[in-house]
């Protein structure tokens, strides 16, 4: 029989976050795969949990996963942890768990603490539906073109930034969004947690005279959906509708189709671009 993973969050700050259901496991299981075993023994020295460590990071997340599933085949119990919250979110635990899940392997994820949920709750922007982006990424075209896509986004935005970096991602941000309702979550959990409702000038202007200090969660309101359309209708509206339909058309649509999505676009019915489509003899 193989043994199982086991996806144990820890506390992001406070030390009485850990569930008992994690601290169990971390004490029965074989083996503890951890982000960084120097954090880590800290943690488990405080809860004199005595079970051996392995390192599984980023930059063996390929190979050390190999020998992890080879462990889980043998029959060995392994719990999976990051620095602080849950694994495998922005976090290079994917790898391990699509790998295991590959394999037959049984995984369960054991929940508890998770940075960006503990944000958008304390953030007072609208929780009903958000997306999560992680940290932007390093690379300029990349990171380029996620912005250009958050541009239209509806949902909330939740990104993750280092201290050192927080300036030049605000920047970043409103440059490209434009003016945003944006809460700033930093130290959650811990003594000096803040929680910094402003907008992205706003936070700008803080900061410009403001030292970032501590990990940031950043909840960003999304783009108004009526605005967006109402923008996007306007667009179409700055062409004509044989110009809008040639677009459809030249896309390989059918008329029928076109006329469809012409109709549906500038927010008229479709006999409307049929009658104007009529007068022109087109």
């Amino acid at each position: 029989m193989t043994g199982t993973l086991y996806l144990c969050a820890t506390p992001i700050g406070n030390l009485r976050d850990m569930t008992p259901r994690v601290l169990d496991t971390l004490k029965e299981v074989d083996v503890i795969a951890a982000e960084d075993t120097r954090n880590s023994i800290r943690l488990l020295n405080f809860f004199e949990i005595k079970t051996p460590m392995t390192s599984y990071h980023e930059y063996n997340k390929i190979e050390k996963a190999k020998q992890i599933v080879s462990w889980l085949r043998e029959g060995k119990n392994i719990a999976l942890i990051t620095d602080a919250g849950t694994p495998a979110i922005s976090d290079p635990g994917e790898v391990l768990v699509a790998q295991c899940l590959k394999e037959g392997i049984p995984v369960t994820s054991l929940p508890g603490c998770c940075a960006l949920i503990t944000a958008l709750t304390l953030s007072g922007i609208s929780a009903r539906r958000f997306c999560f982006e992680g940290f932007l990424p390093a690379d300029k075209k990349e990171k380029r073109f996620i912005l250009e896509e958050l541009q239209k986004e509806t949902r909330t935005i939740i990104m993750y930034e280092a201290p050192h970096h927080l300036k030049r991602t605000l920047g970043e941000l409103y440059q490209a969004l434009g003016e945003r309702r944006v809460t700033l979550c930093r130290e959650l959990t811990k003594r000096f947690e803040s929680v910094f409702p402003t907008t992205l000038e706003g936070a700008l202007d803080f900061y410009a005279d403001n030292e970032p200090k501590g990990e940031y969660v950043l909840v960003i309101e999304g783009v108004d959906r009526r605005s967006l359309l109402q923008e996007e209708q306007e667009n179409w509206e700055r062409i004509s509708i044989k110009e809008h339909m040639d677009i459809y058309e030249n896309q390989g649509f059918d008329r029928k189709e076109s006329m469809k999505k012409v109709a549906s676009d500038r927010g008229i019915s479709k006999r409307d671009v049929y009658q104007f489509l009529l007068s022109q003899k087109l």
